[in-house]
């Protein structure tokens, strides 16, 4: 080893003893006959220092070095002079007299500084994401990431899971996203995919008998990316046989409390984790991940405005329409070119507009304050629980826009008025979702989940009479309103899988030629089961306070799926081309 001793463990204890330390300079102060740096590897700082009078050599060399050089020093640990303690560094109350220095690799001037954490711009990071890394922020959240993924591996060790690897190259499959494909040059034309998760492979586990599955996955999906999604991304993927819904969610939600109790300082707001209803969600919240660590929960004003002298209120509620509305703490403030802008937001979700109702001391003031009765505004004042200084927001159109026009607007505004704690983990489940929705585009029924997602047992002769009102047997952990983890319990025989392709307008032969190898290895005695695959990337980066989980990924994509370091995707040479049997088409 190049060192006798890992920078950041040097401690009083030390004083005295002789090391060698290897790293990184961090900073370096020159005051003439002592220069001092700050030396870093992965385990920390310590302040090295270079006297003329111990060693001339080693300080005249010390003049040449400069932030970023990769050097060598040996030198003698000695406790710091009395008020010169650092307080604030693990090795602040130690230094080490430097007797030789040795360079092993000279630095260029980094195109960023790597010893502050100031603002970069993306791109920048990720073409230099080597020196992004050296960063202490993206050290410590490789840090958290390891420590999450070992404590996982733990956890479900210890409750008797076995990790077992599954295939990358996998074949492609009509339903979910949009498959990654790779060429084959051995069988021309033909094509394998990467897997969006190990689904189809975990479920032939179970029936290949191996009960408890677990594996940290990789998975690849072809889609539009956003803060939490890239092109490939990391799951825990585990897999149950003989378990219900209630068995796997226990099982998640104790590994969840004892990992954020292990490993993090944030508080968890509720334990046992609060249940939601798909429905319930909808109704309270607008979304299917609702953040719980603030109110502003939606209010149903229908009926209390349904014979409204307002118009769009009374129209609406006689075309089937909802009016809702959502109380905003403290913003009847707000300007009126403020609330234009919230009413852009949500046009572009769809509403076609946003009633605003200031409650004042003498009542509720608004533009439309003349159209309703005072029994109208007591009501919306009951309903939505506004007090004076607070704002109302309320959309009149179809339930859909309703929940997506509010569900926005209460998460934006929470943001931007910080009613969410950053320093609490509100985690709760959601159940009992849709088995199936209907496609406008496509005109066809598709999977909510994934076509392997059971219905409840009561429900399934819903799927030849009414497949839309046919509820899964799946179940979402989410937190801080951020989808962590999915889930289901799933069928396990031939007869219930063929009734959902025949929902989903899969014929018999496309089924056969796509999914054959499934329900032929239910024929051979597969076991009632269940799992859940939970969105490492999203958890570390909850866990890390981070907003994207491009900083708690060691090399990850920019928003259009490139790589800027390596400058991919990239073309490939006509040799290649030929080999493949592709050609490229302009």
């Amino acid at each position: 080893m190049l060192k006798s001793i890992d920078c950041g463990a040097l401690r009083k204890d030390h004083v005295g003893q002789t090391v060698t330390l290897a790293g990184w300079v961090h900073r370096r102060r020159d005051h003439g006959g002592l220069i001092f740096f700050d030396l870093r590897d992965r385990s920390g700082l310590v302040q090295v220092v270079f006297n003329a009078d111990i060693s001339e050599p080693a300080h005249a060399l010390a003049e040449t070095v400069r932030p970023e050089y990769v050097i060598q020093v040996k030198g003698v640990v000695a406790a710091r002079p009395e008020g010169l303690v650092n307080p604030n560094l693990a090795t602040g109350e130690i230094e080490v007299e430097v007797h030789d220095l040795a360079i092993l690799n000279a630095a260029k001037t980094p195109p960023f500084p790597i010893n502050e954490d100031t603002p970069v711009r993306d791109e920048v990071r990720l073409k230099y994401r080597y020196l992004d890394l050296r960063r202490e922020r993206m050290q410590k959240n490789m840090i958290l990431r390891h420590n999450v993924i070992t404590f996982m591996r733990g956890f479900l060790n210890r409750a008797d899971f076995l990790e077992i690897e599954t295939p990358i190259l996998l074949k492609s499959t009509p339903e979910g996203a949009r498959d990654y494909v790779v060429p084959s040059r051995i069988h021309p034309g033909k094509f394998y995919a990467l897997p969006q998760s190990p689904q189809q492979m975990k479920q032939l586990l179970m029936v290949a008998g191996y009960e408890r599955y677990y594996q940290i996955a990789r998975c690849f999906r072809d889609e539009d990316l956003r803060a939490d999604r890239q092109p490939e991304f990391t799951q825990l993927d585990l897999e149950m046989s003989f378990v219900e819904s209630e068995d796997v969610m226990a099982l998640i939600e104790a590994l969840l409390i004892e990992m954020v109790d292990a490993l993090s300082d944030m508080r968890i707001q509720e334990r046992p984790f609060p249940v939601l209803t798909y429905a319930e969600a909808m109704e309270r919240f607008g979304t299917d991940r609702p953040d719980l660590r603030y109110g502003m929960e939606l209010a149903d004003l229908t009926e209390a405005v349904r014979r409204s002298r307002f118009g769009v209120f009374a129209n609406t509620a006689a075309a089937g329409g909802q009016i809702k509305a959502i109380c905003v703490p403290g913003a009847a403030s707000f300007s009126r070119k403020r609330i234009d802008e919230l009413t852009e937001g949500v046009k572009e979700r769809g509403a076609k507009g946003l009633v605003w109702l200031k409650a004042e001391r003498d009542g509720l003031r608004s533009s439309i304050a003349k159209f309703l009765t005072e029994e109208e505004k007591d009501a919306i004042i009951e309903l939505t629980g506004a007090n004076e200084g607070d704002l109302i927001l309320a959309v009149a159109d179809s339930p859909q826009v309703v929940a997506e026009s509010l569900g926005w607007l209460r998460t934006h505004l929470a943001a931007e008025l910080n009613l969410a704690d950053p320093d609490t983990l509100a985690f709760c489940w959601v159940i009992d979702f849709p088995l199936l929705e209907w496609d406008e585009e496509e005109a066809r029924w598709v999977a909510v989940h994934h076509p392997f997602t059971s219905a409840k047992p009561e429900h399934w002769p819903l799927l030849k009479t009414d497949p839309g009102k046919a509820l899964a047997n799946a179940y979402d952990v989410v937190c801080n309103g951020m989808e962590i983890g999915g889930g289901s319990i799933r069928i396990h025989d031939a007869e219930h899988q063929s009734m959902v392709f025949e929902a989903l307008g899969i014929s018999h032969e496309e089924a056969q030629e796509q999914f054959g190898h499934l329900l032929e290895a239910f024929s051979y005695g597969a076991p009632p089961h269940g799992g859940i695959a939970l969105g490492l990337d999203r958890i570390v980066a909850i866990l890390a306070r981070e907003d994207s989980i491009r900083e708690v990924i060691a090399f990850p994509k920019t928003a259009s799926a490139t790589d800027l370091m390596l400058n991919s995707p990239s073309p490939i040479s006509p040799r290649q081309l030929a080999e493949l049997h592709l050609k490229i088409v302009e």
